[in-house]
């Protein structure tokens, strides 16, 4: 009886790692599907398409370590437009111009700063 036991705590270990292993593109697989679903609703069959497309990929090449790092490459591009922003907006307050172009440099890093935080909040 202890073996069963152990043998099944064992199995049901297994099978919980190999499930949190492909989490990420299981996710990532369902929302893809979730996507598809809604495009149906609106009769949109170019979206339906594309995103078909992109579930095939996604199945076909996914892996955790690749959505990381292409997750992590979009965190750093982001982080470096809100620098340059940043920058932007501080040139135009040295050069002392104008209030409307301060204002929308502002908008432009407060846009920026938006979506980086979209991006560190996905899950890939």
């Amino acid at each position: 009886m202890k073996y069963r036991t152990i043998l099944g705590l064992s199995l049901l270990s297994l099978t919980t790692f190999a499930q949190a292993a492909d989490s990420l593109c299981l996710q990532k697989e369902q929302d893809i599907q979730h996507e598809i679903d809604l495009a149906r609703q609106h009769d949109n069959q170019r979206r339906v398409t594309g995103l078909e497309r992109a579930l095939t990929e996604a199945r076909a090449g996914c892996t955790d370590d690749k959505l990381k790092a292409s997750h992590q490459e979009k965190i750093d591009e982001l982080q470096q437009k809100v620098e340059e922003r940043q920058k932007e907006l501080n040139q135009e307050r040295a050069d002392g111009d104008d209030k409307e172009k301060i204002a929308k440099r502002e908008r432009k890093l407060a846009e920026a700063k938006r979506e980086l935080k979209e991006v560190q909040a996905a899950p890939y």
